[in-house]
């Protein structure tokens, strides 16, 4: 899902110089594999919530906050389905989660790799430290309906976690006035990434499943326009969620 890494940007707190017994190429790799940063407001890992059901849709591999009037669509990849996004209004973050070394952070590595490839496609990226800690806030080349080219800014932000990774990506208002997207960010705040004890591979993404009760309405078609002999009544979640559906994924740009 992520490239992997050429050069990375010295963040603040590396190292600059090589000790006597590293060669320049090992004290890259040794700045690289930064440990994870704490997580006193989430996201949480499983081992870290009691009641991870409690308000939460569960996805499988995350448990989502429900809040009310959100609408919570998923991505499919193959036959997996390996990221969600919860819309608000005119607003949205998609989330997904990736395997990751036990001991080491990889957000630093993807943010370079992220901007790397927008920045080649000709985009824009700007890297700040925002509520949910580093982020890039990116202007990301796209083409409009009409044919025309156009940009798209979005927010990409990402949390280490114990063997795990989230990403999540805000579009829409909360993305172009950041002031709004708070009920965004305490959702992503508010996750809980399930990791399980299986191995992976780092940078994996961690596959999530729909709920028992859940149907699937493609995107583009409206709640009163699903099939009439479906048996299965479209979900509705704790915390106010209206349905889910499949949608059309907030592309990583590589």
């Amino acid at each position: 899902m992520f490239g992997r890494r050429r050069k990375r940007k010295e963040e603040p707190g590396d190292a600059v110089e090589p000790t006597a017994d590293e060669t320049p190429d090992e004290a890259e790799v040794r700045r690289v594999k930064l440990e994870p940063a704490p997580r006193p407001d989430g996201p949480w890992d499983l081992s870290e919530v009691s009641k991870p059901g409690d308000g939460r849709v569960d996805l499988g591999g995350l448990f989502v906050p429900g809040v009310p009037g959100m609408e919570l669509r998923v991505e499919v990849a193959g036959d997996s389905i390996v990221a969600a996004t919860v819309v608000l209004k005119d607003s949205a973050i998609q989330l997904q989660a990736f395997a990751a070394p036990k001991r080491e952070g990889i957000w630093a590595e993807v943010r370079e790799e992220i901007a790397d490839g927008i920045t080649g496609q000709g985009g824009v990226i700007d890297e700040k430290e925002g509520s949910l800690g580093w982020e890039l806030r990116a202007q990301v080349p796209v083409q409009l309906p009409d044919g025309k080219r156009g940009t798209q800014v979005v927010r990409f932000v990402g949390t280490d976690g114990p063997r795990w990774f989230l990403r999540g990506v805000i579009s829409g208002q909360g993305a172009v006035q950041p002031q709004a997207a708070g009920l965004l960010e305490q959702i992503f705040r508010d996750t809980v990434v399930v990791r399980g004890e299986g191995p992976m591979a780092p940078r994996d993404p961690i596959v999530l499943k729909l709920p028992e009760d859940a149907q699937m309405v493609p995107d583009g078609v409206k709640k009163e326009q699903a099939p009439a002999d479906s048996t299965a009544p479209t979900s509705r979640f704790a915390g106010g969620l209206d349905k889910l559906r499949r949608g059309p994924e907030i592309s990583e740009v590589r």
